[in-house]
């Protein structure tokens, strides 16, 4: 069982680079693939960023590569996503989320554990 909390969203300017992070608890974090998911209104939940269980291998959607950086520090239990040059249609709802996989996966299914979610507004 793993429990994730994010922290980190609020209101941004365009433009701005806000942190958005992740604590987990339970005994397992360090061997779970861990993922960062959107929801904006009105739209289904999508592929943000995932990393594997050790950190070495990272994937991102198209839409935030080269703008937010996904890392993860196993001794703290904790993975962050840093975003830069957020715009409006970065507005969601960001939800952390584990799979118990070494994989990296990129679709929601494997996801067994999800956070409550954090809200990030971007205003133009």
């Amino acid at each position: 069982q793993v429990q994730l909390v994010e922290s980190g969203g609020g209101l941004v300017q365009a433009g701005g680079s806000p942190r958005l992070s992740c604590a987990a608890s339970g005994r397992t974090f360090s061997t779970y693939a861990m993922g960062w998911f959107r929801q904006a209104p009105g739209k289904e939940r999508e592929f943000v960023a995932a990393v594997d269980w050790g950190g070495g291998i990272k994937r991102y959607a198209d839409s935030v590569k080269g703008r937010f950086t996904m890392s993860r520090d196993n001794a703290k239990k904790t993975v962050d996503l840093q975003m830069n040059s957020l715009q409006p249609e970065d507005t969601a709802v960001y939800y952390c989320a584990a799979a118990d996989t070494r994989l990296v996966p990129v679709s929601l299914s494997p996801y067994a554990y999800w956070g409550q979610g954090t809200q990030v507004t971007v205003s133009s």
